[in-house]
């Protein structure tokens, strides 16, 4: 389990920094998305979208949960595979359930966010992450 979720793996110096720049730039754009929705929360907790059914408040907190707290633990590489879960199953739901029914203009997004973050979490975070860090204080005999 220690393995899976820091991995000591040392990739080529090329694909890792092509990995830090990946995780940086959808990172910090899908964190926009997560601190509009936290500036706003007062104005969207009443009308939010509930397609779990756990009411809009909680959604509401479950989006920005995965679109502003797990992106931050995924551009640092930290608990890179377990951050990146919410943000996976976050554009499911957006892409799934929330725009169904939308034109696949609206749907779009969603998509491309969801494909980036399943191949990312398939790659892993490369060397420069934390995780990679803490991977290199783990004995061996723990993995």
């Amino acid at each position: 389990m220690l393995n899976f979720l820091f991995p000591e793996k040392n990739d080529a110096p090329g694909v890792s920094w092509l990995l830090l720049a990946a995780r940086i730039v959808f990172g910090v754009l899908l964190m926009s998305h997560g601190i509009a929705k936290c500036l706003n929360f007062d104005t969207l907790a009443a009308t939010f979208p509930d397609p779990l059914g756990v009411g809009s408040r909680v959604s509401l907190m479950m989006a920005i949960f995965g679109e502003v707290v797990c992106p931050a633990g995924f551009i640092a590489g930290l608990l890179y595979r377990l951050a990146l879960i919410p943000m996976i199953f976050t554009m499911c739901v957006a892409f799934f359930a929330v725009h169904g029914g939308d034109p696949f203009a609206a749907r779009e997004l969603a998509l491309v966010y969801l494909a980036v973050f399943v191949l990312m979490y398939i790659a892993g975070p490369g060397r420069y992450a934390a995780d990679t860090l803490i991977a290199r204080y783990i004995p061996r005999r723990l993995r």
